[in-house]
């Protein structure tokens, strides 16, 4: 053979080992150097860690019965229910109606304080939406909120009982409903 034809038969192995070998090498680089990884994080939301399961902790309460095969995002107002309130309640309801077919998976859960609410707003404005006065659900729900994030916001309940998720008060609403979405598809209960 020329010497030629050899150094053209060695460059034709270097390039197909460099196909295979190449990416090879590539990957181990960004894996161990942690180059062009992802920042891991895609909801919105709070995820509650660890996960408690409300109707173990609070055997007593309704909102077990009431969770009772559906998703629940329950809004907790200790108060009377004035404008912050209303604009809560508000955003739930808009919340449910953007899931669209899975909107029948999801209850709204009004969970108030003392002060009754207004059953003629309540029945005018948001049908469908369950009332519940509960302290001791209330005051789980006020300890599990994470620390950092701004009071007045929703919870999330799956069928079974787990808090999830939760959500602050000025999150825009399209993000709360992505992050729904996402765990209604990949949930096989409610």
């Amino acid at each position: 053979m020329s010497e030629k034809k050899t150094t053209w038969a060695r460059l034709q192995m270097l390039v197909i080992a460099a196909v295979f070998f190449g990416p090879l090498a590539i990957a181990t680089w960004m894996y161990y150097t942690g180059a062009f990884a992802p920042d891991g994080r895609t909801n919105h939301g709070a995820l509650l860690e660890p996960i408690i399961n409300v109707v173990d902790e609070l055997p007593e309460s309704s909102i077990g019965e009431l969770g009772d095969g559906y998703w629940l995002l329950i809004y907790v107002n200790d108060g009377a229910c004035e404008a912050d309130c209303e604009q809560a309640l508000y955003t739930i309801r808009q919340s449910r109606k953007m899931l669209g077919r899975e909107m029948e998976r999801l209850l709204r859960v009004f969970l108030h304080g003392d002060t009754p609410p207004d059953t003629v707003f309540l029945s005018n404005e948001h049908a469908g939406l369950r009332t519940l006065s509960d302290s001791g659900l209330s005051a789980l729900l006020n300890k599990k909120k994470p620390v950092q994030m701004a009071a007045g916001g929703y919870f999330l309940m799956d069928p079974l009982g787990n808090l999830v998720m939760y959500f602050e008060p000025d999150l825009d609403p399209s993000d709360m409903v992505e992050d729904i979405k996402r765990l209604l598809k990949l949930s096989r209960i409610g």
